[in-house]
C-alpha cells in the first residue's frame, strides 16, 4: 500500500485555528463549532480502532468533553493532531478494558448515512469501478480489523488521516522509529491481502491502470 495524497482536512486551516483561540478564551459557541468540523474524523478513528458503533460513539463524546476540559493546555501546532491524541488514549482505555470487535460492525457503519468521513472519497468513478473499490474496501475493511491494535492505530492515522510520522508519534505516544516499523509492517500485512486475493489483486491492477 502507498500513502494516499494528504487529505485537505490536515491542512492549514485558518478557521479553525480561530475557533481554537476563541474556544480557549471560554467561547463555549467557537468549541461546538469546532465540534462540527471534526466529529466525522473523530469517530472514524476511533471506529477503525475499536470496530463497535456504539463504543466509537462513547469514546468520540468523552474526547470532545475532555477537550473542551483542557483545552486551555494546547499550545499551538496542529490542533487535530492533539484532538486525536486525546480520542486514540480513550480508545486505547476502552481496549484495554476488553472491548470485542463484532465482524460486521465495520459493514454496518458503512450503511449510517449520517457517517462521511468512514471512506476517503471516490473521484467520480464508474459503476465498475466503484464495485470494485467496494469490494476491495471491504476485503481490506475485515484485514484492517484484524490488525494488531497498535498496527491498526498508525495505518489508520496515516493511510486514512493523513497525518506524518511525527504526528503519529504525538498521537500513540510512541517513537518515531517505532511509528515507521508499525506502519511498515501493517502495510505489509494489509499488501498479504491483497496479493492473497486473485479477484482482489485483479481489480487493484484495473484500477491502477485507469489513473
Amino acid at each position: 500500500m502507498t500513502s494516499p495524497a494528504r487529505p485537505r482536512g490536515l491542512e492549514a486551516d485558518p478557521a479553525l485555528d480561530d475557533l481554537v483561540r476563541r474556544a480557549q478564551r471560554g467561547d463555549l459557541a467557537a468549541f461546538n463549532a469546532i465540534v462540527l468540523r471534526t466529529q466525522d474524523a473523530v469517530y472514524g478513528l476511533a471506529l477503525r480502532m475499536l470496530a463497535r458503533r456504539e463504543a466509537a460513539e462513547d469514546v468520540t463524546q468523552e474526547a470532545f468533553v475532555a477537550a473542551w476540559r483542557r483545552i486551555d493546555t494546547f499550545r499551538g501546532g496542529s490542533f487535530r493532531s492533539w484532538l486525536f491524541t486525546i480520542a486514540a488514549n480513550r480508545a486505547r482505555d476502552e481496549l484495554r478494558r476488553g472491548v470485542r470487535r463484532p465482524a460486521t460492525s465495520l459493514d454496518a457503519a458503512h450503511d449510517d448515512p449520517d457517517r462521511t468521513d468512514i471512506d476517503p472519497p471516490d473521484r467520480d468513478p464508474g459503476p465498475q469501478a466503484a464495485a470494485e473499490q467496494a469490494e476491495m474496501r471491504a476485503a481490506l475493511e475485515a484485514a484492517l480489523a484484524e490488525l494488531p491494535p497498535d498496527w491498526r492505530e498508525v495505518v489508520v492515522l496515516s493511510d486514512i488521516h493523513g497525518l506524518d510520522y511525527a504526528e503519529i508519534a504525538q498521537v500513540t505516544g510512541v517513537a518515531l522509529g517505532t511509528v515507521k516499523s508499525r506502519l511498515s509492517r501493517a502495510r505489509a500485512r494489509l499488501r498479504e491481502v491483497v496479493l492473497a486475493s486473485r479477484e482482489l489483486s485483479e481489480a487493484a491492477q484495473r484500477l491502477s491502470d485507469r489513473r
